[in-house]
């Protein structure tokens, strides 16, 4: 059994070759880059008996990391901004409505998630179209319908393409590109970030005390795993999403 330096070696290359897994070569860079700039995630100790792991702040040069600001149209073509979402709890997540693969699934998802938490007022979803082009309000507005999206506080943002790229990969390092090779078009991680009242980007560790950073949004709790063999996060952020709903 690996001990001392050996252990946290094995453990380092578990977590790299996790990351390429469920990121993509695209996020490496970044987070190793995050990693070397003392980017971790930080332990808020609390202790909320039969709701799972502790749920930390995501650290950057000794600061808690927030959400950038963002200014983008809703499905009702109301403004929406980052201080709308203060206050609450809420998951992001970037997608597009003409997604033939992962966009479903991901939806699907957090329509659980917003039937769990419906008698809640402080929990919302943000999501970030990345082909605002085809994406105009109206058609957010058709696609909240289609799949019962109900929650007041659960904006489909769009707006300028660069704004939402940046958001998506210098904000949050996310891949969000644009990729004809790819079906539909555009190539993105299928991830969930958790977001607390104050704005912080939140997120538990793995058993061996390294950040999940985000939550997967690809496979439902239904599918157990998918075709990749990849587990369901999503019973893992609900635990979490109350942990902060519960929070003052």
């Amino acid at each position: 059994m690996p001990t001392g330096a050996n252990s946290k070696k094995k453990y380092t290359y578990v977590w790299v070759s996790a990351i390429i897994l469920i990121f993509g070569t695209f996020a490496v860079y970044e987070i190793s880059k995050r990693l070397k700039e003392g980017t971790v995630v930080e332990n808020d100790r609390m202790s909320i008996p039969n709701l799972g792991k502790e749920v930390g702040f995501v650290i950057n040069n000794g600061s808690k990391r927030k959400v950038p600001p963002f200014s983008f149209r809703n499905q009702d073509s109301v403004l929406i901004t980052h201080k709308d979402y203060l206050g609450k709890v809420y998951v992001v997540e970037f997608f597009f409505s003409t997604c033939p693969t992962i966009c479903p699934i991901m939806t699907k998802n957090l329509v659980e998630l917003q039937d769990t938490f419906k008698e809640y007022k402080d929990f919302g979803v943000a999501s970030f179209t990345i082909n605002p082009r085809y994406d105009t309000p109206s058609t957010l507005k058709k696609y909240a319908e289609r799949y019962g999206i109900q929650d007041k506080d659960w904006h489909l943002l769009t707006g300028d393409r660069d704004s939402i790229y940046s958001l998506a990969q210098e904000g949050f390092y996310l891949q969000a590109t644009e990729d004809s090779s790819v079906p539909g078009g555009f190539e993105h991680s299928g991830m969930f970030a958790l977001i607390d009242k104050q704005g912080n980007i939140r997120s538990r560790e793995d058993k061996f005390g390294n950040p999940i950073i985000y939550y997967r949004g690809t496979v439902t709790e239904e599918q157990g795993v998918n075709d990749e063999g990849e587990p369901q996060q999503i019973t893992m952020l609900k635990e979490d999403i109350k942990k902060l709903l519960l929070e003052e």
